[in-house]
């Protein structure tokens, strides 16, 4: 399958810079996947209407690291900027580097005048190297002082308020970057859904590099997954096996939830407590095992994202809502606007 067959005309203006004064003022478009059907909802909280008593939404409660650093080579004053990616073992990470050719097996960088550095102890996979971070105190802290939030790159305005690249309910830190589908929702909102009687679950997958690398070859089939972490709990997993036998429906929010629940499926027939890496590869043909619905936002061409949302809504629905979206001036990506697929 060419991945020229999820592309599809973008308009550089489309591509949200900054989240809207209100969580909730979002638009939504809600996809029917049997159908192709589509209904222009003019602000997120209209969630509240095609949501029944007994469904359950499942939320990524994963938090931001502010994971972006600027330092220089202690050697040389050069400036270097590094993303942190993924915690190896103790205080060693796996992280993106800009110019990564200035920084070898050895090489020493300093942050924050000298409150924090880090020796590079190799390269890691996708050209990435691997920092061993020194300090004082405590590494989170330390980070939480001199780190930014990692923006993705296609979003060049700074963020004045680094807690709108969070949702409401982020709890577990270790993501590079926002699952941003949970953006919209407010403490309001969701207790408006309890109030109707529909539950919400929690998981946890970290974002990692897969979110940040564009799909390089030409066949989707050839595209090769980074894995990241997850973990859900015994709880969840007992809350969706009571609604899924209770007859009610299953819609994550966003992709890392689906990614998450489809992995544990898969390996486990059911829902039940585990936590691992995940490298899973979701686009047409896929069948799904574990969902009846999804809320995500507007993903750019020819990436992963689309071929997942293309895998439970088809790819002509998908890509018929997207030429849609355009021609209506939907706000893209992780500040923009939402869609649910049912």
């Amino acid at each position: 399958m060419k991945i020229d067959l999820f592309d599809f005309h973008l308009p550089e203006e489309l591509i949200a810079q900054t989240p809207l004064e209100q969580r909730e003022a979002s638009r939504l478009m809600v996809l029917n996947k049997q159908t192709g059907n589509l209904t222009h909802e003019p602000t997120f909280r209209s969630i509240l209407d095609y949501v029944k008593e007994g469904d359950c939404l499942v939320l990524n409660d994963t938090r931001v690291l502010p994971a972006r650093l600027f330092g220089v080579k202690s050697e040389t004053g050069a400036k270097i900027e590094v993303l942190l990616l993924k915690q190896l073992e103790g205080d060693t990470w796996e992280t993106l580097i800009k110019p990564a050719k200035r920084v070898k097996e050895g090489t020493v960088v300093s942050f924050g005048d000298g409150r924090l550095t880090a020796i590079c102890t190799g390269e890691s996979e996708h050209g990435g190297r691997k920092l061993d971070f020194r300090y004082e105190g405590i590494f989170y802290e330390v980070l939480d002082s001199l780190g930014e939030m990692p923006l993705p790159p296609y979003i060049k305005e700074q963020l004045e308020d680094r807690d709108r690249y969070q949702t409401v309910f982020a709890r577990e830190t270790g993501s590079a970057a926002a699952p941003t589908a949970g953006l919209h929702f407010t403490e309001e909102l969701l207790d408006a859904l309890k109030d109707k009687g529909v539950h919400t679950a929690f998981i946890t997958l970290h974002v990692g590099l897969g979110t940040f690398r564009p799909v390089s070859v030409d066949s989707v089939e050839e595209h090769d997954m980074h894995a990241e972490f997850y973990q859900m709990s015994e709880g969840t997993a007992r809350l969706l096996n009571d609604v899924r036998s209770n007859g009610g429906r299953i819609i994550t929010v966003g992709t890392t939830s689906t990614r998450t629940l489809e992995t544990i499926a898969r390996d486990h027939g059911e829902f039940k407590e585990a936590s691992g890496w995940t490298n899973i590869f979701i686009y047409p043909g896929y069948k799904f095992a574990a969902i009846d619905g999804m809320i995500t936002n507007f993903h750019l061409p020819k990436s992963t994202l689309i071929m997942l949302v293309s895998a439970l809504a088809g790819r002509e629905n998908v890509m018929h809502a997207y030429e849609e979206a355009v021609k209506e001036r939907y706000r893209f990506f992780s500040f923009g606007d939402a869609m649910l697929i049912l």
